[in-house]
């Protein structure tokens, strides 16, 4: 005759509920482990933070058509890149002036998210004849934007406004304009 088998202890649905407990809960114990330890994720991108942050809806732009620019778009939110050149845009200005417009083509469906706005006056050299009519022109009529524009001739720098009139951030001169393309890719979707 054989032995009496014995069942197996079955598991408890304690032990389930504490793994699903344990699944969870883990995610939330680790970010806050890193959090108490200073460890923070940064999303860094290629331009320089303006800090303060600050509002340009005071600043007055008088377009080189007439009349004045509207910062907040009423059709649809819509960024602006600002375009601020140097004394004497010549051919490096006039370089960069094409690959900031290039940036925004690469936005595809969503370019017309973006404007571009080209504060000074527009460059003699023929190549940018082909481009320039991308841009909005005007000028600052308080020179509230003077701080961004750089000093050294045939050069270019930018500042990126957000839909409701927030500078996010700026380019200076002998910035990159393929990190200003990525920069504008992560932003605008």
């Amino acid at each position: 005759m054989n032995p009496p088998v014995q069942d197996k202890p079955r598991p408890t649905g304690r032990g389930k509920l504490v793994l699903v407990l344990l699944v969870f809960v883990a995610p939330f114990a680790a970010a806050a482990l890193l959090t108490i330890t200073g460890w923070q994720p940064t999303a860094k991108g290629n331009g320089l933070p303006i800090e303060p942050q600050r509002s340009f809806a005071d600043v007055r732009i008088d377009l080189a058509k007439g009349g004045s620019y509207v910062w907040r778009d009423p059709s649809e939110p819509r960024l602006t890149l600002i375009a601020l050149p140097g004394p004497g845009c010549a051919a490096r200005c006039v370089d960069t002036l094409l690959k900031m417009r290039n940036a925004r083509i690469t936005l595809n469906r969503n370019s017309d998210r973006l404007r571009l706005l080209y504060l000074g006056e527009p460059p003699t050299d023929k190549a940018a004849d082909a481009f320039i009519g991308d841009y909005v022109v005007g000028r600052d009529v308080d020179g509230k934007l003077e701080s961004f524009r750089p000093t050294e001739p045939d050069s270019v720098s930018a500042v990126f406004v957000e839909s409701n009139t927030t500078a996010l951030a700026q380019y200076p001169a002998g910035f990159d304009p393929s990190g200003l393309r990525k920069d504008l890719q992560k932003v605008i979707k």
